[in-house]
């Protein structure tokens, strides 16, 4: 008798890294949070430009509570920032990942590596729009009132 799909599935499911069976545990949450906060690290270490993200980030961030910014305000500004944050971290593991799976040259990792370096500018121009959006009224306000 053939093996259904599920057990075939299951046989070739990878096994848990961490070692716990998949079970949820406490200590399997916190390390799943260290490796978490480990990428990041590694993230900034690594790329220039995440450097600049977070610097953008920053600015943006004391604009806005300069600003006094409304909670809907808010909501935009972080999911721009949270969008630029997250292209990076998918460009740098694309990245790593093509660098291992292929050291030397080839013209498809650098056409991977091309489109998703392409995600972060999309997404980095976007998150410029919203910006604009949002902390351009309140400049121009400001700007009126001082200048």
């Amino acid at each position: 008798m053939a093996e259904s799909t599920t057990e075939q599935t299951d046989k070739q499911a990878p096994k848990p890294i961490n070692g716990n069976n998949g079970s949820f545990t406490l200590t399997g949450r916190l390390h799943s949070f260290r490796n978490a906060f480990h990428g990041v690290a590694l993230m900034l270490r690594s790329q220039h430009n995440a450097w600049l993200h977070a610097f953008a980030s920053f600015c943006i961030l004391i604009a806005g509570m300069f600003f006094h910014l409304t909670d809907p305000e808010w909501c935009w500004i972080i999911l721009a920032i949270m969008a630029v944050w997250t292209a990076e971290a998918l460009n740098t593991a694309l990245e790593f990942l093509a660098d291992a799976a292929k050291p030397e040259y080839h013209p498809l990792v650098k056409c991977a590596k091309d489109v998703a370096a392409g995600g972060v500018l999309i997404s980095a121009v976007g998150s410029v729009a919203i910006g604009l959006l949002v902390l351009g009224p309140h400049l121009i306000t400001f700007l009126r009132a001082h200048f």
